[in-house]
Formats: structure tokens, C-alpha cells, sequence
């Protein structure tokens, strides 16, 4: 999952590192049996995404677990079209929150289609707009989409950028990159309209929602340079166990010499499902999982002495 092209420092580096991302940028949670797709790694979520990204879940996650079923003709088209332009593949889930893929919708603004395409993208990029809307052609119009997302990242060299210059616009982007003096998103959001920082986030969050885990695409490019080489959880190394009762993730990991942050990003929302009394298949390294079993009545224990004493 070569990273080296996610901060090229040259327009023409960009570009040409467009080709290293045809493959590989699939989740920890998205790897093929055979392993030919490994990606032994793990991302923890921006801090500052954190909060915005568990009351959007609360809000529209039971709707996009669901088009994790319905959704998957069309998000095989879009995998096959952006792998073939060199973008990420998780890059189709901006779509999901331009339109939730809804072929005729038309904004306030006069974008129509899966991906709100405006008029004058339409025409520059050879789509007509009559007397049909070829906008609304999921295929031509993420042909189109591919070329913009393309562009923009030559541009910027950072994927939370591109998201947000899709939303708001490359020169407004520019413009506040060039006031702050630096290529980060969280530096710059405050100087982004609330639409368009909310729009960054709410892909991420929908990222996390489909992919159970971040990814390059949503992570700054500074971040991304700054996991190059660290040690991550190899997934191949994993295995799930199903899990009922007061467990708590803290108390988990802290029996199991963890850490609580990667532990919780690995199982999300584990504490609050195994509350409402439901059961959880929780992910742990094969390792780990051996010491989970053999003491899981001490876990189970230390779990709710820490629940008592949340409550005191």
C-alpha cells in the first residue's frame, strides 16, 4: 500500500502518482481471502472528526448500512471507473453524500446527477445536458466525476482537499491554503463555509461506516507521511469472537496490554451495542484473543468495576 505518492511535491509527481493508487487503498476490514490485496494497516480517526462523525452515524448509519446491500451493482462500476482513472476507490463514497446515489436529483444550485454535477463541468467534460441529462448517467457521469477528482488532486496532493474543492470549490480552497500558509484541512477548515467542512466530514464518516475503519483518503497528507512506516495490525492476523454481557473496550484492552483507541476503532461502537444487551462479534489479534477466552470471567469482572465506578 505504497503512500509516496500521497505527498509528491511537484504538480508533475502528482500526476504520475495517480498510477500508484490503482490499487490498495481498500479498508483494514476489505481484504480478499487470497491476500493478493493485503493491507496490514490501521487508521485511527482525526480527533477533530471524532465527534461530528459519531452524532452522523446516530443520524444516518442505519440508512447506509443498508445501502451496503443495495448500493453494490453501483459501487462496482464506480471501483471499476476510478481504479481505471488511478483514484481511490473509496473516493465513490463522495457520491453517497453528494446525492445518495440518486440518479435525478437536482440542487438549488442546478447540480444534477449521482455525483451533482453543475452545467458547465457537464459541457466542458463532453456530457449533454439535453434533451437528456446525461448527468444522471451513472456511468458517463462517473467518467466525468474521475476526471475532476483527477484534477484536483494534481492540484492539492491531498484527498480531504479534494473533497472539499469538489464541494466548495478549488479556488476557494486555494484561497484559504494560501491565507494559512499550509496544505492541511484542519488548519484550514474555519476558512471553508460550513457546508464545505461539514461536507470533508461527513465523508469521512461515511468512510468509517462502510469500511468500519479510515483510510488514506481520510487522512491529511502530513498524516499519511507521518504512518509511513510505522507497525500496524496486520488483519490476516486477526479473529472475532462473539461477546455478550457488561464487557467494556477500556477494560479489555488494559487486560490485554492494548491500546484502547486502536481496540475501540477496530470494534466500533462495541460498548453501546453490548449495553442494549446485544451480541458482538469482537475482533481481536489470534494472540490476544487465546488470553481474551482463557480470562474472560476476570475481564467480564474488571468491566464492571469500571462501569461502578463511571457511575459513582
Amino acid at each position: 500500500m505504497g503512500s509516496n505518492h500521497l505527498f509528491a511535491q511537484t504538480t508533475n509527481d502528482k500526476k504520475n502518482s495517480l498510477e500508484d493508487t490503482r490499487v490498495g487503498f481498500s479498508s483494514l476490514f476489505n481484504i480478499t481471502a487470497s491476500g493478493k490485496k493485503d493491507k496490514p494497516f490501521q487508521f485511527e480517526l482525526n480527533k477533530n472528526a471524532v465527534g461530528f462523525i459519531q452524532g452522523y452515524m446516530e443520524k444516518q448509519g442505519p440508512e447506509l448500512i443498508k445501502m451496503k446491500t443495495w448500493a453494490k451493482p453501483y459501487f462496482a462500476l464506480y471501483d471499476e471507473i476510478l481504479t481505471a482513472n488511478g483514484i481511490p476507490v473509496e473516493l465513490k463514497y463522495l457520491s453517497v453524500i453528494e446525492s445518495h446515489l440518486t440518479p435525478n436529483l437536482t440542487s438549488w444550485a442546478g447540480a444534477v446527477g449521482p455525483w451533482q454535477l453543475m452545467p458547465y463541468e457537464a459541457e466542458r467534460l463532453g456530457l449533454k445536458t439535453t434533451p437528456v441529462d446525461e448527468r444522471t448517467d451513472f456511468k458517463k457521469s462517473t467518467q466525468a466525476a474521475a476526471t475532476i477528482l483527477k484534477e484536483l488532486y494534481a492540484q492539492f496532493g491531498d484527498w480531504l482537499l479534494v473533497v472539499a474543492a469538489y464541494n466548495g470549490g478549488a479556488n476557494r480552497v486555494s484561497r484559504a491554503l494560501k491565507k494559512k500558509g499550509m496544505n492541511d484541512f484542519w488548519q484550514i477548515e474555519y476558512d471553508l463555509p460550513l457546508e464545505t467542512r461539514n461536507h470533508v466530514k461527513k465523508f469521512i464518516a461515511t468512510h468509517y461506516v462502510f469500511e468500519e475503519d479510515g483510510g488514506w483518503t481520510t487522512l491529511t497528507a502530513n498524516e499519511v507521511k507521518d504512518k509511513k512506516g510505522t507497525s500496524q495490525v496486520n488483519h490476516q492476523d486477526m479473529a472475532s469472537v462473539e461477546v455478550s454481557g457488561r464487557f467494556q473496550i477500556a477494560a479489555i484492552a488494559q487486560f490485554l496490554g492494548m491500546d484502547v483507541k486502536a481496540l475501540a476503532m477496530t470494534n466500533p461502537k462495541f460498548d453501546q451495542t453490548v449495553a442494549a444487551g446485544k451480541m458482538y462479534m469482537l475482533k481481536l489479534p489470534k494472540d490476544k484473543l487465546q488470553i481474551f477466552e482463557a480470562h474472560k470471567n476476570d475481564i467480564l469482572q474488571a468491566s464492571l468495576q469500571l462501569l461502578y465506578s463511571i457511575k459513582e
